[in-house]
């Protein structure tokens, strides 16, 4: 099997070479990330400037070859696969974010932009996100498990398998796997704008957030699963479903 993994978070996140590890016991792998921070670029494409693209000697996983690019998460799905990669790989695998993509907030991720763009071009693909980077060690044992159960079903033709894994408290095990959740209509976290300052006649804001309460989380969605303690496993339509439709 030949896997290509994509990230948002950088090549250099603790994030992927943790799937790359997982991925590596199921077959070839190859690794395509951003040299920077990407996080909620969504399905931005790079037009008007250059991409840089750079090999990777020192990848902390078992690959076949790994790459640097200056781009988005889409930018490195449409490199690796238009120009890197001999032929197209059997799946294309998205993350481990740090934070979770679940609800309306999958709008925004750059993690499942990338895996949209990959299903767009006619490869399978799994997003995987974490409450947080400081989780992947409680996770690591649970991953290879699940890529086995995923690939071995097939997504809806313009879908992609959207995998959150929750918060893990010392000394309390997950609490299990929930699957067919529904993406949450609301988003995990809601933001607002404040002004931090004023200079010269222009107002600078920042972007808060805070945790939408849960009772605004319906029961069977992925945030509810991920917030009572559980690893949620969906399907997500990529946008162009709607295209599909209308021809």
């Amino acid at each position: 099997m030949n896997i290509l993994i994509v990230n948002d978070d950088s090549i250099s996140a603790p994030g992927i070479a943790c799937l790359a590890r997982a991925a590596a016991k199921l077959g070839d792998v190859w690794i395509a990330a951003p040299a920077q921070q990407c996080s909620a670029l969504s399905q931005k494409l790079t037009l008007r400037e250059l991409i840089s693209l750079e090999e990777v000697t020192d990848f902390p996983a078992p690959v076949r070859k790994a790459w640097r690019i200056g781009g988005t998460p889409v930018d490195c799905v449409k490199v690796a696969l238009e120009h890197l990669l001999e032929e197209k790989p059997d799946v294309v695998l998205s993350g481990i974010n740090n934070g979770f993509n679940a609800g309306q907030d999958i709008a925004y991720s750059g993690t499942l932009g990338a895996a949209f763009e990959a299903r767009r071009l006619g490869v399978p693909a799994i997003a995987f996100s974490a409450a947080a980077d400081k989780y992947l060690d409680a996770m690591e044992p649970h991953l290879l498990p699940l890529l086995e159960e995923l690939l071995a079903k097939h997504p809806e033709p313009s879908s992609v398998w959207n995998v959150n894994f929750p918060v893990v408290r010392e000394g309390k095990p997950l609490r299990g796997i929930l699957r067919d959740r529904l993406v949450c209509p609301v988003s995990m976290y809601r933001e607002r704008y404040e002004p931090v300052g004023q200079e010269d006649g222009m107002i600078w804001l920042e972007c808060v957030g805070s945790p939408t309460p849960d009772d605004m989380i319906p029961a069977g969605t992925d945030a509810a699963a991920v917030r009572a303690g559980y690893i949620s496993i969906g399907q997500v339509g990529c946008l162009y479903d709607v295209w599909e439709d209308e021809k």
